[in-house]
């Protein structure tokens, strides 16, 4: 009779701690106001192109090596997926305490009383055996839902925790890809450099003979040769530049600092296409923005745990063994001990303990929106700007390269005119200073034209991070793990 009153007790206790009330206000997205459209959209802009692997369509079979490298072995992938596992780990800790916990217990020992001040109990052997076994029992009825909402909190955590793996992996990639296009633009300028350095050398030379032979003066000489110094002064810092970029891109792909080899030059590399998107994906897409709003989540839902604490926590316990002084009877029917007690708590006076905590949930919420409406303010104006970024280097990109066709003649004419002894080496010399630095120029921004569409792609997220996704070795277990939905 006692075992099935215990048995209806747990039953109606389980049901009202899944049917019972919670505490605190459910989440809603809040409503943002968001832009009908980009300023800078290109009117050749791919709707599908987000949803691709954008960097395969630079054509170059070692970036895309680099990429797939980099996801697999970057280090701070790796430490954000290992804190996305922590996190959906601590939800199965958290939701445990809606189920009873049950606890088993052996102890065998062996004690003596002392028998200085007490007379020993006739039939009560002195030393004595003691050996026992009991299986307890524990459950907290979640009747107003704080653990419920501590659930929630816990599962929001784990997908914020998600996004910024995300986020990881959005960075990782357009900065291996941003790294090697740089580093091809040095490639560039470096050989502008050693060309330049190797044509005001021959230059020298021959200048050098005319000054021998009389034909020039020692000005002249002196012009040519601080012509040649300059070439030959940016090669070094050049140089330099080449090396940090390698070992850039060799610490995201997880090794150490070397060289790096290439596949493409600057020029053969093509150009993807700019992807298009309506501003309102943007809060679906953006891992930031995701994140943001789970820890708006998070927050919404501690609201809820800690008013909870205003109510009465009613529990459960009970404990079933067996005690004996031999081994043999300790699972004998005389043996049996088992007890069974529900207890109640209400907090009467806790100096205003839950009220402040429940003030500081409710501040906090507060903050996580003003976070979350920050979030999607600041992803609209990187996608402004990005597209901005992509029209506006493209202008000076082709602004500059009419520049330099220009010098190029401007150089070419000087040269002519002074073998032909009309000018002085000094209107070479302006052609040319003015011509080199032009140059470099132009190859920095060839590299900027690319890498502005690795800018549009990064602030617009999109379907590309989930595709990339899908080269993370842990990954697919880790989101089967945690029962982590991506959105």
């Amino acid at each position: 009779m006692k075992k099935s009153w215990i048995g209806i007790v747990i039953v109606a206790a389980f049901s009202a701690s899944l049917g019972g009330c919670m505490m605190g206000p459910d989440y809603r997205r809040p409503d943002m106001p968001t832009p009908q459209s980009y300023r800078f959209m290109p009117d050749q802009a791919s709707q599908q192109a987000l949803d691709s692997r954008w960097w395969e369509d630079f054509g170059d079979p070692v970036l895309n090596g680099m990429v797939e490298e980099a996801i697999a072995n970057n280090r701070d992938l790796k430490a954000a997926l290992a804190n996305s596992e922590k996190a959906a780990a601590a939800i199965m800790q958290t939701r445990a305490g809606l189920f009873p916990q049950i606890n088993a217990t052996a102890q065998v020992g062996r004690e003596r009383l002392s028998e200085m001040d007490a007379e020993p109990v006739i039939g009560v052997p002195n030393p004595q055996n003691a050996k026992s076994a009991s299986l307890g029992a524990s459950w907290e009825i979640d009747l107003w839902g704080k653990i419920r909402r501590m659930t929630e909190a816990a599962e929001a955590d784990a997908k914020a925790m998600e996004q910024t793996r995300r986020a990881a992996l959005l960075s990782i990639v357009s900065n291996v890809v941003t790294q090697y296009v740089n580093l091809l633009a040095l490639d560039e300028q470096l050989k502008i450099a050693q060309n330049t350095s190797a044509n005001y050398r021959e230059s020298l030379r021959i200048i050098d003979l005319q000054f021998k032979y009389g034909v020039t003066s020692q000005m002249t000489v002196a012009q040519a040769a601080s012509q040649y110094e300059t070439a030959q002064s940016q090669i070094p810092q050049i140089r330099h530049n080449i090396t940090q970029t390698e070992n850039a891109i060799n610490i995201l792909r997880g090794r150490n600092p070397g060289a790096v080899e290439r596949g493409s030059t600057l020029a053969t590399l093509k150009t993807p296409v700019v992807p298009a998107d309506l501003p309102s994906n943007l809060l679906l897409r953006r891992p930031d923005i995701l994140s943001a709003e789970q820890d708006l989540v998070a927050a919404n839902a501690m609201i809820g745990a800690t008013r909870a604490m205003y109510f009465p926590t009613i529990s459960l316990t009970g404990a079933f063994g067996t005690s004996s002084e031999h081994l043999r009877n300790l699972f004998k029917g005389p043996s049996k001990a088992w007890s069974f007690a529900g207890g109640i708590s209400l907090p009467i006076f806790q100096g205003g303990s839950i009220y402040s905590q429940v003030k500081q949930a409710e501040a906090g919420q507060r903050a996580a929106l003003a976070r979350y409406e920050g979030a999607v303010q600041s992803a609209f104006a990187d996608v402004d700007n990005a597209l901005s970024y992509r029209q506006r280097v493209n202008e000076q990109l082709d602004k500059e390269t009419r520049l330099v066709n220009q010098l190029k003649d401007y150089s070419r004419l000087a040269k002519l005119q002074y073998d032909e002894g009309y000018s002085a080496y000094s209107v070479v010399l302006q052609a040319d200073q003015s011509l080199f630095p032009r140059q470099l120029t132009l190859a920095q921004l060839r590299a900027s034209s690319l890498t502005s569409v690795v800018g549009v792609y990064k602030s617009m997220g999109g379907g590309w991070i989930d595709l990339a996704d899908t080269k993370t070795p842990e990954a697919t277990n880790n989101t089967e793990v945690a029962g982590i939905n991506k959105g």
